[in-house]
């Protein structure tokens, strides 16, 4: 027992005697750190000087050059000093603040924690060692490199555009988007700005903008073009400088192209693309489809150029609206400007522009050097005057544009551009017109691979696409207006082309003779005309537009006695009540509009000596007979002739007979009928056997008073079914509008049926609708549905319109029904029909309506229903829905007959007009339904209705 109790106490002792020896172990250790606290302190300031040193050294080295960054590595250890060098001044800080309150009791720890920081700064310093070399690789290129861009915010004209390719940009199909417009509209504008766009940035991950030509430049776009294959070098080259790819020594295209798209393979990119001027396949680039969903957006002046480059979606650049106009002169002016001084002036000056941004800036630029509104009212009298004189700013636009027309190339195209100037500023010109004339005038001819129309329609075509011309209404296309200065500006320096133009000048008296005697070309349509010159001497003209001048009711006997060469005379509208005898005079005219001349009774006898006349247009004239020498006119192509003058009272009407069937080259005819004139339903039998004569027949418009006359004709035409038909069947007495569906198809030939009440379905009938692409069905009996005609037989149909048949309860009874009905219908036009119940019963196989933007109900009172089961789902295209007067509707899309309706059920609709709906209590059942597209809403008159798109 007592040597255990001295054991213990033993073993307590030696515990005791080393808790003695550590504490006094750790008050020499806090001894020792007390005194080396100022040793401590003054080496971590020259250590912590020395490291900071050498990361400085390394940040200039790396900020030496730009397109290097700093490798991960050395980013963490500079990272790691940053850090210290905190660590470092807190510890100085509480040093000062220890020695200067004397806490001597603190220094210890505070010696201590400088200690270890001086081995974290030894080993910071070794680590930095290894960096001597090697601290910088290649930069990574940056996700948007922002460019010069002007502002468009203000300027919704643009900022629309700007939406509209971003909203593309969204969808998942879209992969190529193409940007085009004439030159000088705002395409590189709309791209800058997509380049600068935030949405942008947060879509991609990486955005390239590459500009291939400077538009305004001549000699490079031609450079380029004679060396694509140098243009695209040249792409590809700044493509992977972007990329920072390191392509030196590289030749073969093949290889870059191959790193290019190793690069962007696994990145979801954008390329901007703008002043592309020739198609090109970007395989060729490195740029192929990937699975990042990204994006291409092309700029071009050329449609076909976009479509070539397999743009999914094509966008066009219109020119800026009148308000976005004044705002970017106001901007480009540079300054301030008293508005109430200059207002009147300023607006006068943004017309001569064309609200063109590029046209603006020049015009702009030159007026801010005019500081009175005197200098400003000489400025415009001299843009309004150009190119009659010359203009500095115009000339300079001029300089820009020409290039547009050089590029043409062939002279056939660059003639039928400079033809178009004759035409008045802002004038809608008919399409079909305008190619009569340049054929007449022998800018176009027939060839073994193609007819003139066709060349002709080419052309036009190629100039609409380069943006020289717009298309405007149906059938119609417009010059812009500094396009069309541009073109008299050319046309005056050609000897061979010299234009008069005085058009909408309102000009009252004739022009002096020696304004007659140099023009290849006179215009002066749309004046005030009250006479012209006895005889001027123009024996170059060959073509002379007077149309239009309603005070012209007298052309002197001599007045065509020097114009043997003319090819075009336009009288059309005039109130000339005869023609003089020296129109006998114009050996080599092709083409003589008449037209709506309501004050000319007769045509003169001597008309056969017009032995190369193609074109004969006499609609709206008080001329009630064709005389026998037209039957001479063995050159004729194209005859528009107006029946409704014609009664019983006419002597000559029997003058009709065998005259139409002498023409046999005979291309185009027209007989204008009016509805219910009983004389021409006495005639239609004998002239219908005459045009199924006629072999070279290709366009007809003709009215047939019944069934009976078309199978004839029929039975009789070897050719009818090659015909661009406008038939019209008027039976009975059907007070109808003339074609209200043709002129949706353009510049198209077409094929139209308008059958007024008919009864019953007859085998003649469906002959001719099996070919049409359009039909009016005006006021049939017997018809419950179209359908009756047989769906095979509406295959071909892309526009339809159906009014006032009381009996028709549905448009197509599904039933039984396993083909595609309606495949091609764009547009339907449903009024007033008053048993109507639905647009379809029955089931909808895959495919029908797929192709239908528009869908128009007015006065159906009884159809309760639209959207039936299934039909929704086949309207992806959409785009224009508009329901009047239809007391019955409740719902738009039937609730019961929709389930499982995916929210994007309408995605194209733009347009949606729903007016005087008593009962409509819903679109749909709920807000769940998006509109992605839609532009305008009008909803009037629908009470119940509580939600809106």
């Amino acid at each position: 027992m007592t040597e255990a109790l001295a054991a213990a106490a033993s073993a307590t002792a030696v515990e005791a005697y080393k808790d003695v020896r550590n504490i006094i172990g750790s008050i020499d250790g806090a001894i020792d750190y007390a005194k080396n606290l100022e040793k401590n302190y003054e080496r971590l300031k020259e250590d912590a000087k020395k490291l900071y040193a050498r990361r400085d050294d390394l940040l200039a080295k790396i900020n030496t050059d730009k397109r290097k960054q700093a490798t991960k590595e050395c980013e963490v250890w500079i990272c790691k000093v940053n850090k210290i060098e905190k660590e470092v001044l807190n510890l100085e800080a509480e040093y000062e603040e220890q020695k200067k309150h004397h806490r001597f009791w603190q220094y210890p720890n505070l010696s201590k924690c400088m200690a270890e920081k001086l081995d974290d700064l030894c080993r910071c310093w070794a680590e930095g060692s290894s960096f001597a070399t090697g601290v910088v690789v290649e930069r990574s290129p940056e996700p948007i490199i922002k460019v010069k861009a002007p502002r468009i915010e203000d300027k919704s004209s643009l900022l629309r555009t700007v939406e509209k390719i971003l909203e593309l940009l969204r969808d998942d199909d879209v992969k190529r988007i193409g940007v085009w417009g004439m030159v000088g509209v705002g395409k590189s504008a709309i791209l800058q700005n997509l380049n600068n766009n935030e949405q942008i940035a947060k879509m991609f991950d990486i955005v390239i903008f590459v500009a291939l030509t400077d538009e305004g430049n001549e000699e490079e776009l031609q450079h380029a073009k004679i060396k694509l294959k140098c243009a695209k070098q040249k792409l590809q080259c700044e493509i992977a400088q972007r990329l920072k790819l390191n392509v030196e020594g590289l030749t073969d295209t093949k290889r870059i192209a191959s790193r290019i798209f190793e690069e962007l393979e696994c990145k979801r990119y954008l390329l901007l693309l703008d002043g592309v001027w020739e198609s090109f396949n970007l395989d060729d680039i490195g740029i192929y489809e990937n699975e990042k969903d990204s994006k291409v957006v092309l700029a071009s002046r050329y449609r076909d150029v976009c479509m070539g480059m397999c743009a999914d979606d094509i966008v066009r650049v219109e020119s800026l609206s009148e308000v976005d106009a004044r705002k970017l002169f106001l901007e480009k002016l540079g300054r301030h400007i008293n508005l109430s001084d200059f207002d009147p002036v300023i607006p006068l000056v943004i017309r001569e522009c064309a609200n063109l941004p590029l046209v603006i800036d020049i015009v702009a630029k030159t007026f801010r050097k005019k500081d009175r509104i005197s200098l400003w009212w000489a400025g415009l009298k001299r843009l309004q005057k150009w190119p009659n004189i010359n203009d500095q700013a115009m000339d300079e636009v001029l300089d820009r544009l020409r290039f547009c027309y050089e590029e043409l190339g062939k002279e056939d195209k660059k003639v039928c551009f400079l033809y178009v100037a004759l035409f008045t500023e802002g004038c809608n010109v008919y399409m079909d017109y305008l190619l009569e004339c340049w054929r007449a005038e022998g800018f176009i001819r027939d060839a073994d691979e193609f007819t003139a129309r066709d060349r002709g329609q080419e052309i036009l075509n190629d100039l609409i696409n380069v943006s020289l011309l717009e298309s405007s209404e149906m059938k119609h296309i417009k010059m812009n207006k500094v396009l069309r200065n541009m073109a008299l500006k050319i046309s005056s320096e050609k000897e061979d082309s010299k234009c008069l133009v005085k058009t909408h000048e309102e000009i009252q008296q004739p022009l002096e003779e020696e304004e007659w005697k140099q023009a290849k070309r006179i215009s002066l349509m749309d004046n005030k005309l009250c006479s012209l010159p006895e005889r001027p001497a123009c024996n170059n003209l060959s073509t002379l537009l007077l149309q239009r001048n309603g005070d012209l009711t007298m052309i002197p006997e001599q007045f065509f006695g020097s114009m043997q060469n003319l090819r075009v005379l336009d009288l059309h509208g005039t109130k000339i009540t005869t023609l003089p005898l020296s129109l006998s005079c114009l050996q080599s005219l092709r083409a003589l509009y008449l037209n709506c001349c309501n004050q000319l009774i007769k045509l003169p006898s001597r008309i056969d000596t017009l032995q190369h006349l193609e074109v004969l247009d006499i609609r709206g004239t008080k001329i009630n007979y064709l005389p026998i020498e037209v039957g001479c006119l063995r050159q004729l192509r194209c005859l528009r002739m107006s029946f409704s003058n014609i009664d019983g009272r006419s002597r000559r009407m029997e003058i009709y007979r065998n005259i139409i069937s002498k023409l046999s080259l005979l291309e185009e005819l027209v007989i204008d009928v009016r509805v219910g004139n009983q004389l021409w339903n006495e005639v239609a039998r004998e002239m219908s056997e005459e045009v199924a004569t006629l072999t070279k027949l290709t366009s007809l418009s003709f009215c047939f008073p019944g069934v009976d006359i078309l199978k004839i004709f029929i039975m009789k035409s070897s050719m009818w079914k090659h015909f661009c038909f406008a038939f019209q069947f008027s039976i009975g007495q059907y007070h109808s509008h003339p074609y209200r569906i043709v002129d949706y198809f353009e510049y198209e030939v077409c094929k139209c049926l308008k059958y007024a009440n008919g009864e019953g379905i007859d085998a003649a009938i469906k002959e001719v609708l099996a070919t049409a692409n359009a039909l009016e069905l005006l006021g049939n009996k017997g018809v419950l549905k179209l359908s009756d005609y047989g769906v095979d037989n509406l295959n071909k149909l892309r526009s339809c319109l159906i009014e006032s048949c009381n009996e028709m309860e549905t448009i197509i009874d599904g039933n039984g029904i396993t083909n595609v009905v309606l495949q091609s219908l764009e547009k339907m036009y449903i009024s007033n029909l008053p048993m109507l119940k639905s647009i379809w019963e029955g089931s909808i196989p895959t495919g029908s309506l797929a192709q239908l933007t528009t869908l128009i109900f007015y006065k159906c009172p009884k159809l309760k229903k639209i959207f039936s089961k299934g039909l929704i789902q086949q309207l992806c295209k959409l785009q224009h829905l508009e329901v009047e007067d239809c007391l019955e509707i409740e719902e738009i899309i039937i609730e019961t007959e929709n389930n499982g309706l995916e929210s994007r059920a309408l995605p194209s609709l733009k347009k949606l007009i729903l007016l005087n709906l008593p009962r409509l209590r819903s679109i749909w059942i709920d807000d769940s339904l998006e509109w992605p597209s839609l532009e305008r809403t009008v909803i009037a008159m629908c009470p119940l209705l509580e939600r809106y798109p």
